[in-house]
């Protein structure tokens, strides 16, 4: 057994973090010990590292916050669960590592089929991008949605989700090459950031009333989605990619009655009931399993080779995740 693990935070993430042996003790009576077959590696798994990230678990510590695995023994106690059940992994159990184990009504049953690679990412990114869709604003089939950061995991799935529920998206993206990626996931409409966003905006959708805006990035990109609002439209901020506040005009606030709100996908997990988390994932499993919902991976990982991962999930321009495959 083979563990990611970090005893002191950094400024560079695969300086602090490496691979090592461990043992486990067989599961308790309410326990089931899982053989971890993929874990992605998020952005906020390498701010977790370097001490940026909103929450971080105390020291020593294993990398990784999702992931999915297979059942490969139960405590003489748990039932509805069995050996060769494909399950989701407790988000934030440190799911870098080839087996844990973890209290059983943890375990989320995952439907047959599908690659294991994608299920692996059910988790995180893809109930962001159905909270966001639908959290914040009522929207009925053939309404506007705009978002910026569009070629990432969030903002690709978001793409995917929307028009599966028959919403329309405007993707904005800050350079030309990243275009293809959201083409890919379906978008209708991508252009790239800039100064005159609004009025591009307005001409590619006919003058389409747009009320609600997905911001990732912040500072000025925050006032760019919101004038591509309509009067009382709601730009819901979840990231920081530009490293600034989110900045919002007078006018914009005064004159327009546009919104900020903000998402973090820990606290809603964290002060939702089970039974509405369950539900999330359970509508979003088959998407995955079925191939509806998917992102592009730009490499594999052993878990042996942990810093090469970091490394490669650190660096700009990828052409999808890094994912571990701890158990080949």
């Amino acid at each position: 057994m083979i563990k990611a693990e970090y005893r002191e935070r950094g400024p560079v993430p695969k300086d602090v973090i490496q691979a090592v042996d461990f043992e486990l003790p067989d599961p308790g009576p309410h326990e089931a010990l899982v053989e971890v077959l993929a874990a992605p590696i998020n952005p906020s798994d390498v701010l977790t590292l370097t001490g940026q990230y909103g929450s971080l678990p105390p020291l020593p510590a294993i990398g990784g916050n999702e992931g999915v695995g297979v059942v490969r023994a139960v405590g003489d106690s748990v039932q509805g669960l069995k050996p060769g059940q494909r399950v989701l992994l407790p988000i934030g159990e440190g799911t870098w590592r080839t087996h844990l184990i973890a209290p059983a009504q943890s375990l989320i049953a995952l439907p047959e089929g599908g690659d294991a690679v994608q299920m692996s990412m059910l988790a995180i990114n893809p109930p962001t991008a159905s909270l966001l869709l639908d959290g914040f604003e009522t929207l009925e089939k053939g309404d506007w949605v705009i978002q910026n950061a569009a070629n990432s995991a969030v903002g690709t799935y978001l793409v995917q989700l929307a028009r599966h529920r028959g919403l329309r998206t405007v993707n904005l993206v800050r350079r030309d090459a990243a275009r293809k990626a959201v083409e890919v996931a379906g978008a209708e409409i991508v252009l790239v950031d800039g100064d005159d966003i609004a009025a591009r905006v307005r001409d590619a959708t006919g003058g389409g009333k747009i009320r609600l805006g997905i911001d990732a990035v912040g500072g000025d990109a925050t006032e760019r989605l919101a004038q591509c609002l309509a009067n009382r439209g709601k730009v819901v901020n979840y990231g920081a990619m530009s490293g600034d506040p989110c900045q919002l005009s007078p006018a914009s606030l005064i004159f327009r009655d546009i919104s900020l709100r903000g998402f973090w996908l820990s606290r809603w997990l964290r002060e939702s009931p089970p039974a509405k988390v369950g539900a999330l994932f359970a509508g979003l499993a088959p998407l995955i399993a079925d191939g509806t919902l998917q992102t592009a991976v730009a490499a594999t990982f052993p878990i042996e080779r942990i810093k090469d991962a970091i490394a490669a999930a650190c660096r700009g321009e990828r052409g999808g995740k890094v994912v571990l495959v701890p158990n080949g």
